[in-house]
């Protein structure tokens, strides 16, 4: 998977692609103290200081060294939009000139951010807008942490960043050291100090990477599910085709032995006539059975060209409950921001495609429309 490529100021070293350890070790190799490393993590995420002068507890020969090597340089938001629920997109670009987007949604008690991890997205899954823009690169931790960055600082002390889920752009888990970096920083007591229930990971089903995740970063889990058959769900979300539903589940089923008391959500976007039947749900109910777990069911949100629409309430509404008297915890998830093209699998940003996703799309939908 690529990673960023260099800026044009490649000689200096941006300390946000570091989490705590890695900083630490970074100082080490130059001859510092570790120390330094919690040092530096406040100035930056608890102070919000990006000039090495203004940090007044570090020596002035080292203040001056960082200053000639080292940069603090987030990915700048060039556009913003508020939704008539309050909900903000920011469309930030990265140093390449591609773009991703990172979503604010308030609420009374809670503010959750959005976050990328890709600069559109390694997968295909038909029912989101993000895949049909191909995919061009992995986000560097610096680009990942940089989204919380910019947006704890467009809000300012009025709104607060309570929660954070890797749900934007891209499939986390492919693009894992990176993102379990900045999940290290957004829980770092001396970064942002999120609670670990308040950090959660959204994949569509890297059976590989799941095992390694719970080994390596204590997060909530959100599993990405959509169908209860492999043969639809193949055709939805096609990694499918490489772990299919019974690797997956077992897979949620080893993470959750590991957190006997957290419950994995499983997310389920709602097509008309494709995944809504009450057989679908009586599928759910057999396939969620053996794992502790809670169903996000979301209606599916429309985008230019796609096939599908969304299942009408009756029918969301029967299957919730359904698996509510089945004895799962199920919620419909609340449409936020779609008048801005900011709810769920609408995404989109500013892609440069390398995959060429988008030119078999086109052909595809030459061949339908003659």
């Amino acid at each position: 998977m690529n990673s960023a490529p260099a800026p044009a100021n490649a000689a200096s070293i941006n300390l946000l692609d570091f989490d705590r350890k890695g900083l630490g070790a970074f100082f080490v190799e130059h001859g510092e103290k570790p120390f330094r490393a919690t040092q530096l993590l406040k100035w930056i995420y608890q102070e919000g200081v990006d000039d090495f002068e203004a940090m007044t507890n570090l020596s002035k020969p080292l203040r001056a060294w960082l200053t000639a090597h080292c940069r603090i340089e987030a990915p700048e938001i060039v556009l913003e939009q508020q939704a008539s629920d309050g909900t903000c997109k920011w469309v930030l670009e990265t140093h390449c000139g591609n773009r991703v987007e990172t979503v604010f949604i308030p609420e009374e008690s809670r503010g959750t951010l959005c976050v990328s991890s890709q600069i559109g997205c390694a997968l295909a899954c038909s029912f989101c807008s993000t895949a049909q823009q191909g995919f061009n690169r992995n986000l560097a931790t610096s680009e990942i942490i940089g989204q919380v960055l910019a947006a704890q600082k467009r809000l300012g002390s009025e709104r607060k960043i309570t929660n954070v889920v890797m749900m934007g752009m891209g499939e986390p888990l492919l693009n894992f050291d990176n993102v379990v970096a900045a999940m290290n920083l957004m829980m770092d007591d001396f970064a942002f100090g999120l609670s670990k229930r308040r950090v959660t990971l959204s994949t569509s089903g890297v059976v590989p990477a799941m095992y390694r995740l719970t080994e390596v970063c204590d997060v909530s889990l959100a599993v990405s599910l959509h169908a209860v058959r492999d043969e639809l769900r193949d055709q939805l979300v096609p990694i499918n085709k490489k772990y299919p539903l019974s690797e997956l589940m077992e897979a949620c089923r080893d993470n959750a032995k590991l957190a006997p008391r957290r419950t994995i959500t499983f997310e389920y976007v709602m097509l008309d006539g494709i995944n809504d039947s009450p057989e679908d749900a009586k599928g759910l109910i057999e396939l969620l059975s053996t794992v502790p777990s809670k169903l996000n069911l979301i209606p599916f949100n429309p985008f230019p060209n796609s096939p599908y629409r969304c299942s009408s309430n009756n029918r969301i509404n029967l299957f919730k409950t359904m698996l509510n008297e089945a004895g799962i915890v199920t919620t419909v998830r609340k449409t936020r921001g779609d008048d801005i093209d900011a709810a769920c699998g609408q995404l989109v940003g500013k892609v440069k495609d390398r995959s060429r996703r988008h030119l078999k799309l086109k052909a595809a939908e030459n061949e339908r429309a003659a």
